[in-house]
């Protein structure tokens, strides 16, 4: 039990500059949370609907825009050392944080739901395949859900080291099965034509929306990062090659294969047992963190109670929502959770680098119990989003850049500025009223009354 209290992983203060880590340590984790059967599923849709150069193209864009988010947010949390959760604090206020961290630490426990269910249809499917075995998919989402849960009990130490493992052997194998499919299949099927035609446009979109919400919760690993620089670095190179290879790697094995899932594709090239490292790895690298983030929510709300046991309880909650099927409704849970935390980050973001970075300092104790501007900003972006998302997840009114989650990043960043600039100013100068003000600047006697 003690060591359930003793977590050091400060989620409730910034990380001090002697525990930082290099920058490469930070890219291999965001790389590692990127490697996902979830952008498989995105990969073969756009292998299908695009030639296999505009598929590429799509890719590199919409990531190169992914990065540059994620790279802001990173220089954020790298510049005050905090979570994502510990920043809302300080720009949201006291209770304002409390609702946001738990909107923040809900919607990611339900994703590990969803990751943990996606996790067990895919193992019953490969174990079925290479050992004839039937295990019930309830039970293999269980084990996956506590297994991927113990590395977020422990903290980003523990999901670092896991990320420098795993990385480096789901590259190797997933080459393997790449040099395998070309050579059986012949490179020549790269060029197939399109299937399921698809704009690029909606495919750039698709690229940027699958791994936004990670751009936006990129402080609770940036706050690891030795300097701000190199955090910039590590995200822009985590989130680059972390949203980019999986895609890439279903774009040609669906494309050479003519196949569109990954397990199968290995399982067909005689590669069943790697075919189950690599699908243990991905989801475990990817889970993992959607845990710890949503523990580090959880500790701003739950401030008495010990961070290693909040990861625990809501470790075996969200293996409970695997269970009973959350996998059954994951688009409308991930239109949901991108709706409502994107907007968070275009909030901070907004804030740090246009109106006051001193608010998001760390204080231990905060003056304002609530923030309306910031809160303003965020039901703002909220409801953009909602706006511009599809019916039947969304209101589907209009649209803008293609992805609501975007929609709402800036929104959000775009209301905060706007309205924080002017309180700023009258922060500056509380002693002059409007009129005061003008009369100055018109080199006039504010007071008629005196000479």
């Amino acid at each position: 039990m003690q060591e359930l209290v003793n977590s050091n992983d400060y989620e409730r203060q910034p990380v001090p500059k002697e525990e930082r880590q290099a920058w490469y340590r930070l890219s291999a984790v965001w790389i590692a949370i990127g490697i996902d059967l979830s952008s498989v599923l995105l990969g073969v849709q756009i292998g299908n609907g695009l030639s296999f150069g505009h598929a590429l193209a799509a890719v590199f864009v919409g990531s190169l825009i992914l990065a540059a988010m994620s790279a802001a947010s990173a220089y954020v949390g790298a510049a005050t050392g905090l979570s994502t959760a510990l920043l809302t604090r300080q720009i949201f206020g006291e209770c304002g944080a409390k609702l946001i961290s738990l909107i923040l630490g809900v919607s990611l426990l339900g994703w590990f739901g969803v990751q943990a269910g996606f996790f067990a249809e895919n193992a019953h499917a490969v174990n079925h395949s290479v050992f004839g075995l039937n295990w019930n998919v309830q039970w293999l989402a269980v084990i996956g859900g506590l297994l991927m849960m113990t590395s977020a009990i422990y903290g980003y130490r523990s999901i670092e080291k896991l990320s420098v493992v795993a990385v480096p052997l789901l590259v190797i194998l997933i080459f393997l099965a790449i040099g395998l499919a070309g050579v059986r299949y012949g490179w020549a099927a790269l060029h197939h034509p399109a299937i399921q035609p698809l704009s690029f446009g909606m495919a750039v979109s698709l690229v940027i929306g699958i791994f936004v919400v990670g751009a936006v919760i990129a402080p609770d690993i940036a706050r690891w990062a030795r300097t701000k620089t190199e955090a910039i670095l590590a995200a822009f190179v985590g989130f680059l090659i972390g949203n980019s290879f999986m895609l890439v790697v279903a774009i040609i094995l669906s494309k050479l294969t003519n196949t569109e899932n990954l397990t199968q594709i290995f399982i067909g090239l005689g590669l069943g047992i790697p075919a189950i490292i690599v699908l243990t790895l991905a989801q475990w690298t990817t889970n993992t963190n959607n845990l710890y983030s949503s523990s580090l929510g959880f500790s701003v709300v739950f401030t008495k109670v010990p961070k290693r046991l909040i990861a625990m309880v809501a470790g075996i909650l969200a293996t409970g929502l695997a269970y009973f099927g959350i996998f059954d409704h994951f688009i409308t849970f991930l239109s949901i959770i991108t709706t409502l935390i994107a907007p968070i980050g275009g909030v901070y973001v907004g804030e740090y680098f246009f109106v006051d970075a001193e608010r998001l300092q760390f204080r231990a104790d905060i003056p304002h119990r609530w923030i309306g501007r910031s809160a303003l900003s965020w039901a703002v972006g909220s409801l953009l989003a909602f706006a511009t998302t599809p019916v039947p997840d969304g209101f589907g009114w209009f649209s803008l850049t293609t992805v609501p989650a975007l929609d709402g990043f800036l929104a959000a960043a775009i209301v905060q500025v706007l309205v924080g600039l002017p309180e700023r100013r009258r922060a500056a100068h509380p002693e002059e009223t409007p009129n005061q003000a003008d009369d100055a600047q018109q080199g006039q006697n504010p007071n008629p009354q005196q000479p």
